[in-house]
């Protein structure tokens, strides 16, 4: 069996959400199926985690400082929660350059080291890291920045490269959900009629996520986790479909933000 190709941006389309933050009319958008609505060329730009961010912090007030986390527990056996887990640290990577915070950046940045011991990369990924804190360590954070979204790139594909292609979704699929778990808090903490429409980035990026949990193997679906996480997305999916021309309101948001928390904390129970 061929790997699947590396699916290492997300789509957004900027028009939409400029739209969103004006007119309401993206949410007309369907998110009953499994296919993202479509989009032109000229709306559609391939994002990098780093883009996400950066976009999010244009549009509202976000300090991202509020947002950074305890370290995860140990490492488990578990492959594909490990996976996950390492996906959310990658994530909050993004989230600790966005903050600038040196010292939380090499904290993270050894979490991140453990986990990929624990999927046999460490080696072959400890040059990267420990350059990336020496980055840090000298505020050279637009270098950073694309060493970042390069390293997330590398080791979605030596995974693909060696036949891991569910660890690969796996720690895309945590670090989006991180993602979206940050950028709903950011939009919790500043909950007005403009913020509420970024707790999901666009219903584009929730159907990619989508995509991406649908693109694990069936016997990842049978397991109690995945199947948490599929059955919470799929609620999350439901808060906002269907709302037409309507703003979400502040009840939508906060369901929202309560699912992915239940999410992250799905990934690290044991």
């Amino acid at each position: 069996m061929s790997a699947l190709p590396p699916r290492p941006r997300r789509t957004l389309c900027f028009v939409a959400l400029g739209l969103c933050l004006g007119g309401m009319s993206v949410w007309a958008a369907d998110l009953s199926t499994d296919t993202a609505p479509p989009a032109t060329t000229a709306a559609v730009a391939d994002q990098t985690p780093a883009d996400f961010l950066d976009s999010i912090g244009l549009r509202t007030k976000a300090r991202w400082r509020l947002q950074f986390r305890p370290p995860p527990p140990t490492p488990p056996t578990d492959r594909g929660r490990a996976a996950l887990i390492l996906g959310g640290l990658m994530a909050d990577s993004f989230l600790v350059w966005q903050a600038g915070d040196a010292q939380q950046f090499r904290n993270n940045n050894q979490e991140v080291l453990s986990y990929c011991r624990m999927l046999g990369l460490g080696e072959k990924l400890l040059p990267r890291l420990m350059a990336q804190g020496k980055m840090a360590e000298s505020s050279a954070w637009k270098e950073l920045r694309s060493e970042l979204v390069d390293s997330h790139q590398v080791l979605i594909r030596m995974l693909r490269d060696q036949m891991d292609n569910d660890l690969a979704v796996l720690i895309d699929l945590g670090l989006w959900l991180r993602l979206l778990d940050i950028v709903s808090s950011v939009v919790v903490e500043n909950a007005t009629a403009e913020t509420r429409p970024l707790c999901i980035g666009s219903p584009l990026v929730l159907q990619e996520i989508r995509d991406d949990f649908n693109r694990l193997g069936l016997p990842k679906h049978e397991e109690p986790m995945i199947k948490h996480i599929g059955t919470a997305l799929e609620e999350i999916s439901g808060l906002w479909r269907g709302r037409g021309q309507a703003a979400p309101t502040e009840e939508q948001v906060t369901k929202t933000h309560e699912k992915l928390k239940e999410i992250m904390q799905a990934m690290v129970e044991k």
